[in-house]
């Protein structure tokens, strides 16, 4: 149950699921409650406008990526740890398992292996069944790896996560059989802070590996680099829209887990 609602529930928190509520209001109080449906109407743009202008969005992105910056040169660690959410599965008409727009996990923890920061790669995720099942996140992401010559023998699957906490859970107990204390995480920029709390309250030794940044200096430079670049960036984008959502679905699931001890 818990799962179905982090899913749907935060919907009547994001700037999009927001606005399309305050429309329906101001529909239904069109008629008869024109005052009430103008700021209704009004609140819905407000929300948009602010929330998909690159001047939010990226300080709000930011706030989150900038928190753990990668450390140099990244330390060795007994095993490389990836969350899964970086795939897409080999369903028609993709010829293969494609990486979605957080695949850099994947690459990064090839890279890091070739580096032999460790000898062993774990990668943690299942399927969600109403997503159209398939194989599991780390099958699909063991398929990425072996295709890049990661060996077989160097990889091993935990298939039954369903969220970051039972990452951690699931995770921590392979590392206990295995005696392994250290480990580098990865995972996207933006999910780090929550992924590596978790991780360090189920006593893993772990060591933040983010990749897969959004904001980078440049980004940060180019907002106010001219007049016309400042004008521009307070322009809604639907790029940026989905950037503040997401860094708002981790701050949404920080005070969540916190609630439940999870932190």
């Amino acid at each position: 149950m818990f799962l179905y609602l982090s899913k749907l529930l935060p919907l009547f928190f994001y700037p999009l699921g927001l606005a399309c509520i305050s429309l329906v209001v101001a529909l239904v109080m069109l008629w008869k409650r024109p005052h009430i449906a103008a700021g209704a109407i009004a609140f819905a743009l407000i929300l948009l406008l602010l929330c998909s202008n690159g001047w939010v969005s990226h300080w709000l992105v930011r706030s989150l990526e900038w928190q753990n910056i990668p450390l140099t040169p990244i330390p060795n660690a007994e095993a490389i740890v990836v969350l899964g959410g970086a795939t897409k599965s080999a369903f028609p008409p993709r010829p293969g398992v494609d990486l979605s727009e957080t695949g850099d996990r994947v690459i990064y923890a090839a890279q890091l292996y070739r580096q032999q920061k460790a000898p062993l790669i774990i990668l943690s995720g299942g399927r969600i069944n109403w997503r159209g099942g398939g194989a599991s996140e780390s099958a699909d992401m063991a398929d990425i790896l072996t295709s890049l010559g990661i060996p077989p023998q160097a990889i091993v699957q935990e298939p039954d996560s369903l969220n970051t906490y039972q990452n951690a859970v699931n995770v921590r107990n392979i590392l206990q059989s295995r005696n392994i204390r250290q480990v580098l995480l990865i995972t996207s920029a933006i999910h780090m802070p929550r992924s590596l709390k978790i991780f360090q309250r189920q006593g893993i030794e772990a060591i933040a590996a983010p990749t897969d940044f959004l904001i980078s200096e440049n980004e940060v430079q180019e907002l106010s680099s001219s007049p016309k670049a400042a004008i521009l960036n307070l322009l809604p984008d639907t790029d940026n829209l989905h950037q503040f959502t997401n860094a708002l679905k981790e701050y949404i699931g920080l005070f969540v887990y916190s609630l439940r001890g999870w932190l």
